[in-house]
């Protein structure tokens, strides 16, 4: 086969991109695992119903350049925030948690296109289980590790099980709360008012380092 030319090269590229950007808009509206591929290779303009198949072998391979657009920006930015936290004193949780939240409103902040991404993100983590191992591994890629491995060396001194699960139900609780705020950013008809951007940051930040450092509070037998 003839190696392909310039210009080839330069259509396949921007094929690519539109089939990127049609699949973060039906998959922000519809679903990552529920949007038609048949309207997302309409929406990029291609006639070829197998554009998808052909440019990313499957909906998996499209959800990983979809989540890979903003990945290095998310995990540089953590990282410049992470270590602002690690300057601070070895209790505050605060500034570890704002590591994770700020990254993701302020990609938000920078249009409806950010806003989808975040909503599209939200959704995967909500059902982890159900990701194909690649889309893991670009998650994965947006940063995360360093951030959590500081978050668990503050935290109060919880058994194993106690700590993942509050960990948890943190992440979920930041990560849906932004994606909520995009969604209600990307509605055609306004929800209840939001809050300025620093303040929501800083009260996710506040309410989930107290979930996260809240009294436990053991099951008493009932007689």
């Amino acid at each position: 086969m003839a190696a392909a030319t310039p210009a080839s090269t330069g259509s396949a590229a921007e094929t690519r991109r539109r089939l990127v950007e049609a699949a973060t808009e039906a998959f922000a509206e519809h679903g990552a695992f529920t949007a038609s591929l048949v309207d997302i290779t309409r929406r990029a303009g291609q006639r070829n119903r197998g554009a998808v198949h052909y440019h990313f072998g499957s909906r998996d391979g499209l959800l990983v350049a979809v989540i890979d657009q903003h990945a290095e920006h998310l995990a540089r930015r953590e990282g410049e925030l992470l270590e602002l936290a690690r300057a601070r004193p070895d209790d505050d949780i605060g500034s570890v948690l704002e590591a994770i939240v700020r990254p993701a409103v302020e990609l938000a902040e920078t249009g409806p296109a950010g806003r989808r991404y975040l909503v599209i993100v939200g959704q995967l983590v909500e059902e982890f289980e159900r990701v194909h191992p690649d889309v893991a591994a670009a998650l994965a890629r947006t940063g995360g590790l360093p951030v959590y491995e500081l978050l668990e060396q503050r935290l109060p001194a919880y058994d194993e099980a106690l700590r993942t699960e509050r960990i948890a139900l943190v992440t979920g609780f930041m990560l849906r709360s932004v994606a909520d705020r995009a969604r209600a950013q990307e509605a055609a008809t306004p929800r209840r008012a939001q809050l300025p951007t620093e303040r929501f940051i800083a009260n996710i930040v506040a309410m989930a380092a107290g979930m996260a450092v809240a009294p436990i509070v053991e099951p008493v037998e009932t007689p």
